[in-house]
């Protein structure tokens, strides 16, 4: 069922010269038929309670207590010498050290001025991972990246399996230096960490300098989906070695789009249940408890690396939403202790609140077994898919949103007629509006995931800017278009989706007024704001600052008659304001006390005692400004999220939009038909059906051969396929099924006509499947199409 293991064993990690974590990897070939070939490692890390699981090319490293010391090694005090190197450690690697111990499975980029350092086996592993160099320092071996490339390598080293974490300095130079620890080590604290599941943050968004809003196409790049799922068991009896009958329950989530889904199901022994749900999600993570039985645990091995945390459901209780709404309240207790520990491993990245967002919460439902056959080929390339064929789309949040639409097909007949209608008032209506609307949608941000950054309160000034002046500018272009929609649209679903969108984004519209365009693309928060009337603390420094600004500016009355220069003015250099400039043959009417700051061949620069004294506050203050900024653009995005749930929503519409755009087009240039539901009727029949697939790999210089297929409950109930190797058998299988997930997610059908009832699942069955359970024994039920 799942590929072997190999178990190989390497070095133990050392921190300060001394061994301190036991470590293995776990590597296998493949990815079990997920979607491609390549090598990944699969890591093991136990801790009592929960774990988490992720997929992860490459190698990663085992630590026994992830996440947390252990209490048995604390870190280095001040004055004690390394046993290895016999020097003292300095004050910023006793600062690391300190950080580390707390952060074991983390690797750590701290702020060190203008660059982030990596120290002892981080800086190694950084180094090899990308491609910098490294070279020992005091007590440690040590790389460097700039700052300004910290989303590159933090999003690389990301990739390739690691939890990075990222420690900022908590402290400025004015007002340390006028404190009573002016003369200690910058404070530092870890500011975020990242993995897989949790890429959302100003440290991993590419677009930190924004030029012109017209060359941003993305906030954030659109990949796979990077989920997070909990899973439990339960038993009827207290055995587990018995697991007839056991209960598996799933909490997924996406931190970066806000995607909730819950499951609860029974599972038998060979646990095709959970092994469809697992690969229909692809999660890069999994968490799952410390008694997961032995064969659970064997097959998400083979999915993705695992990693032990710690459930306390007692932590739910102050989390919940007390509404009547909140479905959690409703679901069953093995799905609500997955809730659990889905908080608390949420906590430590600060993206809890997604779990508030009970709105987006949908049950996680299957209908093949192997969920991602119309998604990728088995060769696992996209390209001849049934994705491929039908993904038409033109922006992320729609491609989603289509990968949604194509592995749960509907089976209410009602809302496959709905997107039937859509799709066939696009073909045929000679409406302006529609033509408009899907002109808008191009070279769109990824709003959803924008939105979910906002609302995590993680993104810059630029992503802001970008997603609220585009959620505007739809929604001012939309309310243009309302008089012609009213007037042009007859479908219900069609006229619901646009006259409701400009209202759902019209929210972004006033936060976008008090921004000032300039500064949130530079990233100045000091200027971001242009009316501070909602801001008090703001303008009560700017305030002072402005006070301080003009006493400097009054005291050049003194000076030029000091001096006796009635045109003397302040010059900047280098960054260094307000300085003096005195020609060095006059430099004997300059009075004693002034302090000189620099000089050249032909002047000499100085600051007189009064502006030493008020510049040093002037920058105290512009340093305090910075946090006071900070701390109300925090407040000013709560405010924002407070929006969340109707911007989402708005954004739903946009990308449903676009879906229904997409099967449009589709059917339009592939001449396909409008299927006839036979709701409560079993039958499935098609004239002249064409393989959705095969007939756009061919294009116009092959011909593909239609066939008829006529399956009735009432009637002819089975077909019988025969033929020589090559024949087509196989293709013309598929072609049905496919047919009938095209049919049932609401598209046109490659056929001269068809007639099809509704169906709850497509299975198939080969004998020499490579599944199969041993000699002369065919496999069990593979639902697939």
């Amino acid at each position: 069922m799942v590929a072997p293991l190999a178990f190989t064993e390497q070095a133990l990690p050392r921190w300060g010269g001394v061994p301190w974590e036991e470590s293995s990897t776990l590597a296998r070939r493949g990815r079990n038929g997920l979607r491609s070939s390549e090598t990944e490692a699969v890591q093991l890390s136990r801790r009592p309670g929960w774990g988490t699981l992720r997929r992860t090319p490459g190698r990663c490293t085992n630590f026994s207590q992830a996440g947390g010391g252990t209490g048995k090694k604390s870190a280095p005090e001040a004055g004690v010498p390394n046993k290895r190197t016999r020097s003292i450690y300095t004050p910023l690697e006793l600062q690391f050290m300190e950080i580390k111990e707390k952060h074991r499975d983390a690797l750590l980029c701290v702020e060190c001025g203008y660059k982030y350092r990596f120290f002892g086996d981080d800086a190694e592993t950084a180094a090899k991972e990308l491609n910098i160099f490294c070279h020992p320092d005091h007590n440690f071996m040590t790389a460097s990246i700039p700052a300004h490339r910290l989303f590159v390598h933090v999003r690389r080293l990301v990739s390739k399996g690691y939890k990075v974490g990222v420690v900022k300095q908590t402290e400025t130079t004015a007002i340390k230096a006028s404190g009573a620890t002016r003369s200690s080590l910058f404070t530092r604290e870890l500011s975020a960490l990242y993995t897989k599941s949790t890429l959302v943050g100003e440290d991993v968004n590419p677009l930190l300098k924004m030029g012109d809003l017209e060359e941003a196409e993305d906030v954030v790049q659109d990949s796979s989906s990077n989920y997070l799922m909990c899973v439990s068991e339960s038993w009827g009896r207290q055995s587990k070695e018995l697991v007839v009958g056991m209960v598996v329950s799933l909490h997924v989530v996406q931190p970066s789009t806000g995607d909730l889904m819950v499951d609860c199901f029974k599972d038998g022994p060979s646990l095709s249940e959970l092994e469809s749900r697992v690969l229909k999600v692809q999660p890069v993570e999994i968490l799952v408890p410390c008694d997961l039985s032995e064969g659970t645990e064997r097959l998400l091995r083979n999915i993705a690396l695992l990693d032990r945390w710690r459930n306390d459901i007692s932590t739910l209780a102050p989390f919940l939403p007390t509404d009547s709404y909140c479905p959690y309240v409703h679901l069953e207790r093995p799905v609500i202790s997955c809730l659990g520990a889905v908080i608390q491993y949420l906590t430590e990245f600060k993206l809890e609140r997604v779990l508030l967002c009970t709105r987006c919460c949908a049950l996680l439902e299957i209908q093949y077994a192997r969920p991602w056959a119309p998604l990728f080929q088995t060769t696992g390339a996209v390209r001849g898919s049934l994705l491929w064929v039908l993904d038409h789309t033109q922006t992320p949040f729609g491609r989603r949103m289509m990968k949604k639409w194509v592995t749960q097909p509907l089976t209410s007949a009602l809302e496959i007629q709905a997107r039937q209608d859509a799709v066939a008032e696009i073909l045929a209506s000679g409406s302006t509006a529609l033509p408009t609307v899907r002109t808008l949608l191009q070279r769109l941000p990824d709003l959803e995931r924008g939105i979910c950054s906002i609302y995590h309160k993680k993104c810059s000034t630029q992503e802001f800017y970008l997603i609220s002046s585009v959620l505007a500018r739809l929604s001012a272009e939309l309310q243009t278009l309302l008089p012609a929609m009213q007037s042009q649209l007859c479908c219900s679903l069609l006229r619901g989706l646009l006259l409701e969108t400009p209202s759902l984004l019209a929210p972004a519209q006033g936060f976008l007024r008090v921004l000032n365009e300039s500064a949130a693309k530079k990233g100045s928060k000091t200027e971001l704001f242009t009316d501070l009337s909602d801001f008090p603390a703001i303008q009560e420094r700017k305030d002072e600052m402005q006070a301080v600004l003009a006493e400097i500016l009054s005291h050049r009355t003194e000076i030029r008659q000091t001096l006796r220069n009635p045109s003397l003015d302040y010059v900047t250099v280098s960054g260094q304001e307000f300085l003096i400039e005195v020609k060095n043959s006059m430099s004997s009417t300059v009075p004693a006390n002034w302090v000189k700051i620099n000089s050249t061949k032909v002047v000499g620069r100085y600051h007189t005692p009064f502006i030493v004294g008020k510049y040093k506050r002037l920058q105290q203050l512009r340093e305090q400004l910075v946090i006071d900024c900070g701390r109300e653009w925090v407040n000013f995005l709560h405010r924002f999220g407070e929006h969340y749930y109707i911007l989402r929503k708005g954004v739903c519409h946009l990308a449903t939009l676009d879906c229904l755009f997409s099967l449009a087009q589709v059917a339009k240039d592939n001449n396909y038909c409008r299927p006839e539901l036979s709701d409560g009727k079993q039958q499935i029949v098609i004239r002249e059906g064409r393989h959705p697939v095969i007939d756009v790999l061919l294009g116009e210089n092959d011909q593909y051969v239609p066939n008829d297929t006529g399956l009735q409950g009432d009637g002819k109930r089975a077909m019988i396929i025969t033929g020589p190797n090559m024949g087509g058998k196989s293709s013309y299988i598929r072609q049905v099924a496919l047919i009938t997930i095209m049919a049932q997610m609401g598209s046109f059908v490659p056929a001269r006509q068809a007639s099809i009832g509704i169906m709850d699942g497509i299975y198939t069955r080969y004998s020499n499947h490579p599944k199969g359970c041993g000699l002369m024994t065919s496999t069990p039920y593979i639902r697939c199409a």
